[in-house]
């Protein structure tokens, strides 16, 4: 059985003023500071939350 696949995930663009749909895909993903990496697995539904929100994240696959 392999090993799930990761993403390491950086907020590289303030939160403040986003939409609150934005500030919740964030959330979910775990993400909480600025500059703070969080590792998540590469799911469909991760995958969609990182793509909503793409342009103000720092996305490396691990």
């Amino acid at each position: 059985m392999s090993a799930a696949k990761q993403l390491k995930l950086t907020i590289v663009r303030s939160m403040n003023g986003r939409l609150k749909s934005h500030k919740s895909c964030a959330r979910g993903l775990g993400l909480r500071k600025m500059h703070n990496p969080v590792l998540v697995n590469d799911t469909p539904e991760n995958r969609g939350m990182i793509n909503k929100i793409s342009y103000m994240l720092r996305v490396e696959e691990i």
